[in-house]
């Protein structure tokens, strides 16, 4: 068999983690009882799920949220947060990206507008988008500059 041959052209192609599904594909006896297409369905799906953990992760990076962990699913939801349930679920379908519709978050010190800020952040770049974190007095130092110019 051709092995090592088909092994460098994978590498060549850049599919990385297909080649180590393959050989790992090789070593267990119980990948014998799939047929051809399962086991490329595998292989694909491998890579697939790779590269898009490593988009994500790209993304994230970049995003530099101030807080990295935050995450919808993750929101404090207790009435005393007094944050709007219908509001939180509508904004969860990311709908509001594809609509280019700005969020405005407001209110006093230590409500949690960083944490729901980068909760968005984060669901916008699991969702595909860039994202660029900013507090207002840089965004407007930013415009600024960028105005000057």
């Amino acid at each position: 068999m051709m092995t090592e041959p088909t092994m460098e052209k994978l590498r060549a192609l850049k599919l990385f983690t297909m080649t180590t599904a393959w050989i790992a594909q090789r070593e267990d006896p119980s990948m014998t009882e799939l047929s051809f297409d399962e086991r490329l369905a595998l292989l694909v799906d491998a890579e697939t799920l790779a590269r898009d953990n490593k988009r994500l992760a790209r993304l994230l990076h970049d995003a530099k949220l101030r807080v990295p962990s935050a995450c919808m699913e993750n929101l404090d939801l207790s009435p005393k947060r007094e944050l709007e349930r219908a509001l939180i679920r509508q904004l969860t379908t990311g709908r509001w990206i594809a609509e280019h519709i700005n969020v405005l978050i407001t209110g006093m010190t230590g409500v949690g507008k960083s944490y729901l800020a980068c909760a968005l952040g984060q669901l916008a770049c699991r969702l595909g988008y860039r994202v660029a974190y900013k507090r207002v007095p840089r965004l407007f130092e930013e415009l600024n500059l960028a105005h000057a110019d």
